[in-house]
């Protein structure tokens, strides 16, 4: 006779699509602090800092109903498998990748107050890396949400784009200040943006790291300059 599951694979459904809820909010924050910035909007960039609040609820309350998920299955002998065993462990930890990509987020609002102080005009290629960095967190939380390890291998496989507009970013920054036309402090302050838009692709990644691991039970690692499958160890 099976063992019961107790109703426990629709309450990880449940927690799942709570997770995907969390990453449209961060997404939504990301969005309108990069906007703030290239607006230098002072009182947008309070506006998006100011989503964080319902964001970092979120991510105590899924973590405890995990937590407490978990404790149950133990208690009641319930036949979990490895499979929904193993999306649990994920949606903690996608969650906890979703909370600091948030924090980044507001990292980027408060250094909005700096931009409209100093005048300073985001480029064109600060753009498409933000719209970059955009792109990457959609497709990652929406490779977890569908399953999609083809989708997550393109992901992993953005994040050197992010880097290399970053180095773009930077170099433009040292013409600038070479020339005249941008003070060391505005420099820095375009400086700290694209290393938190780098910071986030790296989350970002972790997240598709996971997501493939779900869809297709490969580890992959960043490793000599690239992504790399890693051998599953043999089961003892």
């Amino acid at each position: 006779m099976p063992i019961s599951t107790n109703g426990f694979p629709e309450r990880i459904a449940g927690l799942q699509a709570r997770l995907a809820v969390q990453g449209r909010s961060t997404q939504a924050l990301l969005e309108a602090a990069f906007d703030a910035a290239f607006a230098r909007d002072v009182e947008g960039a309070k506006a998006a800092i100011a989503l964080d609040e319902k964001i970092d609820t979120e991510d105590v309350e899924i973590e405890r109903a995990a937590v407490a998920l978990l404790s149950e299955a133990t208690a009641d002998g319930a036949a979990l498998s490895k499979d929904l065993l193993r999306r649990v462990l994920t949606i903690v930890k996608v969650n906890n990748e979703l909370e600091r990509i948030a924090d980044a987020g507001v990292a980027i609002g408060e250094h909005v107050q700096e931009l409209a102080a100093q005048d300073v005009r985001l480029s064109e290629t600060f753009r498409v890396m933000t719209n970059s960095v955009i792109g990457i967190l959609r497709d990652s939380c929406m490779a977890l949400e569908r399953n999609d390890g083809h989708l997550a291998k393109i992901v992993l496989a953005s994040e050197d784009a992010v880097e290399a507009f970053k180095r773009a970013i930077l170099r433009d920054l040292q013409v600038q200040i070479s020339s005249g036309k941008l003070s060391m402090d505005a420099a820095f302050v375009v400086q700290e943006l694209a290393t938190q838009c780098e910071v986030i692709a790296g989350h970002c990644t972790n997240i598709a790291e996971q997501a493939l691991y779900v869809a297709t039970g490969k580890i992959v690692r960043h490793m000599s300059g690239r992504w790399q499958e890693v051998p599953v160890p043999p089961k003892a």
